[in-house]
């Protein structure tokens, strides 16, 4: 009977713990310091409110085009990567020979080899879903802007450019969750060259994702006090953090 090393259900932990880990921590982070999709939620508000006071909104739809061309090019990718793994279900022994020769590489059952394509199938699975979640989000916003009134005070829609708001926030989510699930198939690719190496990688991705969110060079740009005006209208809890992070 074959058998599952337990070094090998240990680093899977580790991964699951990584992304889901991650994931829940970014959310709670984000109500506690400024990160990237925080900050770009209050620029969209502030492009909607825009949209209500313009006849001609070709521009603005034109803008969401570039947007769901992006989430399609990695849905479709998705696809043909999804493809190309479940033929190498079919050709497991071939794909041990040849990684038989790669540097570190362990011997392993073919029952390893296929919970190590059956999790990047699972992975590319949820990024084509939510990639496509993501599509069909930025559709409704082009319809909901086809829909805004037109008026020269967007106080008197609040809960309009409230609703495209956050319709726009979510696709914007899903999409970036999308990208997350392609750093950590990068991850998972490790697993098939050595069990350490792939915890070494999982460890890095929720670095890399963490200094991009959180403390990147994009997020300062965006968020800092010199950058933001009163039409923003930022709790003042939130640019006391900016300032505070400014000075550093």
């Amino acid at each position: 009977m074959l058998r599952f090393p337990l070094i090998d259900w240990l680093v899977l932990a580790w991964f699951v713990l990584c992304w889901v880990g991650y994931t829940y921590f970014a959310q709670h982070k984000s109500a506690e310091m400024p990160s990237l999709l925080v900050s770009m939620r209050i620029y969209r508000r502030e492009w909607f409110k825009h949209v209500l006071g313009r006849d001609n909104r070709i521009a603005d739809i034109a803008a969401l085009n570039s947007l769901l061309t992006g989430a399609t090019f990695f849905a479709s990718t998705s696809l043909l990567i999804l493809g190309g793994l479940c033929a190498m279900l079919g050709t497991t022994d071939r794909v041990i020979d040849v990684a038989a020769d790669l540097p570190f590489a362990r011997q392993e059952s073919g029952l390893v080899w296929l919970v190590k394509i059956i999790l990047l199938i699972a992975v590319f699975v949820n990024a084509f879903f939510k990639f496509t979640w993501s599509i069909r989000q930025y559709n409704f916003c082009v319809v909901l802007i086809g829909a805004a009134p037109q008026a020269e005070q967007a106080v008197e829609h609040e809960d309009f450019v409230g609703a495209i708001t956050s319709v726009a926030s979510f696709a914007a989510e899903n999409f970036n969750h999308g990208l997350r699930a392609f750093y950590f198939a990068l991850a998972a690719l490790t697993w098939f060259v050595h069990p350490w190496l792939f915890v070494a990688a999982s460890t890095l991705v929720v670095y890399v994702l963490y200094r991009r969110e959180f403390h990147s060079k994009a997020l300062y740009a965006l968020t800092r006090p010199s950058t933001i005006n009163q039409s923003l209208h930022l709790p003042e809890e939130v640019l006391e953090k900016l300032r505070s992070h400014s000075k550093e």
